[in-house]
């Protein structure tokens, strides 16, 4: 089948976009998408959010995320059998001892990236470069999360490891990037005040875990901050959870309508108490480029959505709305909360994040706004800035 969708190059000052290849209806799937290159956050990873190495399916049967998230170790959960996880198929690399879900990710990891990173028996040694560097980018980038370095050491190593390394320098190249300026603006968000004595710790550490001559240039302290600042303005946040999938296949379930209600309520009771343990902090999270996803403009009022429903990185575009051939898919950068603000303060959060007033519909329909955000606005102003660097997490 054709594909539905495809990238134009819009204008200098948009750069690209996607547009629709045929008619969509509302509901479709316009594409999946594989990642480029993807990689778990560190202290997700560290918080013993369990996900494969590669994919970032999760690990843990629902029951044990259950447990783990409520802190109570005796939970049951009813219908175990609409647990997806499949440990009888998990494999750890036999050199470090990362898990994959399955035989096929620990291969793909080995042939795209993981000969360069694989710590064998160093996986424990605080000396090693690479943990010297995760150690450091933990130390500055602390939850909730929207980056990782593991994502710009899995593109060196890729590239390393690659027979054909302008191929993948190329696929790397077709990501938005910006001007000098831009660029430190986004350094700066994600690294915050001290980002410039920070971020040349970091690249000091970056050479000395992962310095290859034939990549000079993404380690001078120019390249390093354009590869810093690419995957800050493209990486897309991903969520996987084995508890979700269990409670989607639960709801799909064909139950008698006492039976249903309990379900229900044992599910709505469930999530409370976890979100009295852990917070918001439920998914495995990471993040990932993807060449596609990366082209989709925002709007205030998307005609798309992206989703995870296959607990792994297969990222989901579907749509919101029908879309006719011709017309462009935009998604929106902001949550449900952030859209329902008033124009002046998404475009805030959208200049502070992603560098451009948006010019969407919505936004040329409420121009003549004041521009001073309402009293309760202000009040929640401060809350959502950090988190917003990448897409938001979307939800699995």
């Amino acid at each position: 089948a054709g594909a539905a969708a495809e990238a134009r190059f819009i204008s200098s000052a948009k750069g690209k976009g996607l547009f629709a290849t045929k008619n969509i209806r509302k509901g479709e799937t316009v594409f999946v998408e594989r990642p480029v290159v993807s990689s778990q956050f560190l202290w997700n990873a560290l918080y013993n959010y369990r996900a494969c190495d590669h994919c970032l399916r999760a690990l843990e049967t629902a029951e044990e995320n259950a447990q783990r998230l409520l802190g109570k170790s005796s939970l049951v959960l009813p219908h175990p059998e609409q647990c997806s996880i499949r440990k009888d198929l998990h494999q750890q690399c036999p050199r470090c001892q990362v898990t994959y879900c399955s035989a096929e990710c620990r291969q793909a990891a080995w042939e795209q990236y993981h000969q360069v990173l694989c710590l064998g028996p160093s996986r424990d040694d605080p000396t090693h470069p690479l943990n010297k560097l995760q150690e450091a980018w933990r130390n500055m980038h602390y939850p909730p999360e929207t980056s990782s370095i593991m994502l710009m050491a899995r593109m060196v190593a890729t590239v390393k490891q690659a027979k054909d390394k302008e191929w993948w320098i190329k696929a790397f190249s077709q990501f938005c990037s910006k001007t000098a300026n831009e660029e430190e603006e986004i350094v700066h968000k994600l690294l915050g005040d001290k980002f410039k004595g920070q971020l040349e710790l970091l690249r000091l550490l970056f050479t000395e875990a992962l310095y290859d001559e034939y990549l000079s240039r993404w380690f001078t302290p120019e390249g390093f901050r354009s590869l810093f600042a690419l995957v800050g303005t493209n990486g897309q946040g991903i969520g996987t959870s084995s508890l979700s999938q269990w409670v989607h296949a639960c709801d799909a379930l064909d139950l008698p309508m006492l039976q249903r209600e309990e379900l229900d309520a044992f599910i709505d009771q469930l999530y409370k108490d976890i979100e009295k343990e852990s917070g918001e902090f439920l998914n495995c999270e990471g993040s990932g480029l993807y060449v596609l996803q990366s082209c989709c403009n925002h709007s205030c009022i998307p005609n798309a959505e992206t989703s995870f429903p296959e607990n792994n990185f297969l990222l989901h575009l579907t749509a919101l709305e029908d879309i006719e051939a011709g017309e462009e898919i935009c998604i929106s950068y902001l949550d449900c909360c952030q859209r329902e603000r008033s124009r002046h303060s998404r475009n805030k959060i959208l200049r502070e994040n992603y560098l451009f007033t948006c010019s969407c519909p919505k936004c040329l329909a409420q121009a003549d706004d004041a521009d001073v955000t309402s009293d309760e606005e202000e009040e929640g102003e401060g809350e959502t800035d950090d988190a917003e660097l990448e897409d938001e997490m979307t939800d699995v």
